[in-house]
Order: C-alpha cells, then structure tokens, then sequence
C-alpha cells in the first residue's frame, strides 16, 4: 500500500508538472491531452506481454523495475536543454519522455492489482479494494495538488534557489520533475519490501506471436463472459472520461473560474477527494450485489451536464466532489467483479492486462476526440454537454445489456463467488 501510494503521488504530480512544461515550451491547449494520449497507448501496445511478466516473476520485482523505467522517463525531460533542441523538437522530446513513464506504468499495473487477487479471498476483494482504490485516490490528491504547489512561482522560486536543484533543474517545470523523480525512488524501495505469495501460475510464454494470439484469446474470453463483459464495459468507459475530465477540468476552470494550472490542480484533487469518499461507501457493497450500482453512473453522467452552469468557486468545488463521490462508488464494485470474474477465468496478471489494454484503448480514443474538439476551437461548454450526455447514455446501454443478460440467464448472480481458475490458462 505504501509503495503503490508513494507511485501513484507521482504519476499524478507529473502530469501537472509535464503540462507545465508544455506550456514554457509555448505548446498549443491541444498538446496535453495529446501527451496523455501516448502514455496511454503504451498501454495498449504492450497489454499482451506486461501480464506474463507479472505473472512470470515475484510482482513486488516487477513493480521495483517498473518504477526504475519511470525514474528514467523523468530524467529524460531533462533532455532538451543538454541538446540544444528547437522548440517542436523539445516538445517531441516531452512526448517520448511522457511514454516512456507510460511503459513503465503499463509494467506496473498488472502486479500493482495482480497481487490483491492473490492476498484475498473472493469475498474480500470488493472491501479490499475499497481500500486500495481510497489509498490510491487519497494519493491521487495529494499528487495532483502537489503537482500544483511544486509549479507555483513562489515555490519553484525557492526550489530553483536551492544550489543542488539548480545544478540539474533551471525551470519551474524540471524542479517539480526533478522532485517527482525522489518520490518514485522512495517507491521502488518500498517495492523490494513487499514479500512474495504463494500464488503459482504456469509457465509464461515468451513467444511474442503466440503472447499476442494468446492475449486475443483471454480478451475474447473475457468479453464474452455475461458477468465480466458488464463490469468491463464500465470501468473501461470510467477510466475514459476520467482521463479526459482531467483536461476538461483544467480548461473548464480557467474559463469559469480565470484559475491557473497549480490552482486548478486543486480541483482535480477535490474531485478526487469525492472518489475517496464513494469508494468508502462501496466497501460495504457485497461483491454479489456489485451489479446494482449501475444506475449511479447514469447519474454522474447527468450532474456532469450542471457544469457549465457554474461559475462560483464554491459551487465548482461542490459540484466536483459529487461528482467524485458518484463514480467512486460505482467503479469499485465494478472493478472487484472484474478482477473476481479475471482471475476465475484467467489469472491475476493477464486478467489486469485485458482490463488495462480496453481502459487504455478507450483512453486513447476519447483523449482523441477532446484534443479534436479543442484543435476545432469548440467551447468547453459544447465540449462538456458532448461529454456527460455520452457517458449516461452509455450508461443507460449498459444497463439495458444487464438487464438481457441476466433475462437469458437467470442465475447469473450464482456465478459470483466462485473459486480457482478456468480453462483460459495455457
């Protein structure tokens, strides 16, 4: 927990601290979103291998090299200074440096998950996760808000008074790197602690043609379960706005609000604060009656419609932490059915795997469509009634499928609570 809060701190205080140093490179709006774009795709190129690996090797090991890789991702952001670059060169560069955090947090993720299903019993995971999930919002927080504090002009002033930070960093943009960089050092060593399950899979495949054929199958397998194929649809589709609102809040709060970047870090930490909060409420969900919080991502869907009418910062702040609170506490239960039905159907590494690849791969396609949005100058207010309409509309398809799923099959609900792998396993 300690290792994947210090990981998570990080990550979120680098996507502040990389948007600012888009914008002292003088990048247009649409180039954020656009970075978070190739994080994710590393995602999604490497799904069909990070799950063996993390089924191959002790997870705290993998999650110790991981955190390694994205140690190097931020020292490379250093990179445009030392090779005198021009400016749209020094842009790709913070693009390449971005990705390459991207593969290690690819690596790191399914260990990160895969080792709860192995701590905890079937029963437990919803409760569980509650937990994980509320420790890694809560870093989420403080991440984010620390990514904004670290980018504010009186403190990177200091920072860069500092004689050892300005010996390796000369803007606002590379102390708060350069800090960031610390912390995911502090998590690889947390990492080494994490001691070894007694967890046994078979040995993995390291054939890349046949990884790839074999990941095709577990993404058919899990698609075409009645329970997974639900909970997948739903988490897949609230990893994808989430990224997105990310960018929608920042833009949203310096129109609405006329908030900077480190002050608007502070409402995506609000926001964040709301997960912490709904996920607390969904530990008392049981994992049988996961599906019945469905309903609930209509409604955020909606309430994320109430955003362009808000214009005062207490109002901002209240509406942002509904909205936290609603889809905390639809996705935990959705993401404990995902990993229970993964792991019964696969295993814990390349059941994380599928699930990171469809997030991913949804992340890729909506932090598409914003960054089209923004190229074509439509107005944040479109952007956002475009936004939450999709997501409770979709919503209400989801749960209409449920609905037909459980109609042709109606002890589907049966199925939760089953124990040990099925036939997916090479």
């Amino acid at each position: 927990m300690a290792a994947q809060a210090l990981s998570s701190l990080a990550d979120n205080a680098l996507l502040i601290a990389a948007i600012a140093l888009i914008a002292d490179l003088h990048g247009p709006d649409w180039m954020a979103p656009l970075m978070k774009w190739w994080f994710a795709l590393a995602y999604v190129l490497l799904a069909a291998f990070v799950g063996a690996l993390a089924d191959a090797f002790p997870k705290g090991h993998v999650m110790f090299l991981t955190n390694a890789i994205k140690i190097v991702g931020c020292l490379l952001m250093f990179g445009y200074q030392s090779f005198g670059l021009v400016t749209h060169h020094q842009l790709a560069l913070v693009f390449l440096a971005y990705t390459v955090v991207g593969i290690g947090a690819a690596a790191y993720s399914p260990a990160k998950y895969g080792i709860v299903t192995e701590m905890l019993e079937p029963n437990l995971l919803v409760k569980g996760n509650s937990w994980i999930e509320g420790l890694t919002v809560v870093s989420i927080i403080i991440g984010t808000v620390a990514g904004g504090v670290l980018i504010r002009p009186d403190v990177s002033h200091a920072l860069l008074s500092h004689p050892w930070i300005y010996r390796l960093a000369h803007t606002r943009a590379e102390a708060a790197i350069l800090l960031i960089a610390v912390v995911y050092f502090l998590a690889a060593i947390c990492n080494l602690l994490i001691p070894r399950t007694t967890a046994w899979y078979p040995r993995q495949q390291s054939n890349p043609l046949k990884l790839i054929r074999a990941f095709a199958s577990y993404v058919r397998i899990l698609w075409h379960d009645k329970l997974g194929q639900i909970s997948l649809a739903v988490t897949t589709l609230f990893w994808g706005a989430g990224a997105t609102l990310q960018f929608i809040v920042i833009e949203w709060a310096a129109q609405h609000l006329n908030y900077r970047l480190d002050q608007a870090s502070i409402l995506m930490g609000v926001a964040a604060l709301g997960t912490v909060i709904g996920a607390m409420c969904a530990g008392k969900v049981p994992l049988r009656r996961a599906l019945s919080v469905l309903p609930v991502g209509v409604v955020m869907g909606v309430v994320i419609l109430l955003m362009p009418f808000i214009y005062l910062k207490w109002a901002a702040y209240a509406l942002l932490l509904v909205i936290g609170a609603l889809s905390g506490f639809f996705v935990v239960p959705m993401n404990a059915l995902l990993q229970h039905r993964g792991h019964v159907l696969l295993s814990a590494g390349h059941s994380i795997a599928v699930q990171n690849f469809n997030e991913q791969l949804n992340i890729l396609a909506m932090l598409a469509v914003y960054s089209l949005m923004l190229w074509l100058h439509l107005s944040i207010n479109a952007i956002i009634v475009f936004f939450g309409a999709m997501v409770a509309a979709l919503m209400l398809v989801f749960m209409r499928w449920n609905r037909l799923n459980h109609r042709a099959n109606p002890n589907l609900n049966s199925q939760i609570g089953l124990h040990g792998h099925g036939q997916a396993l090479p």
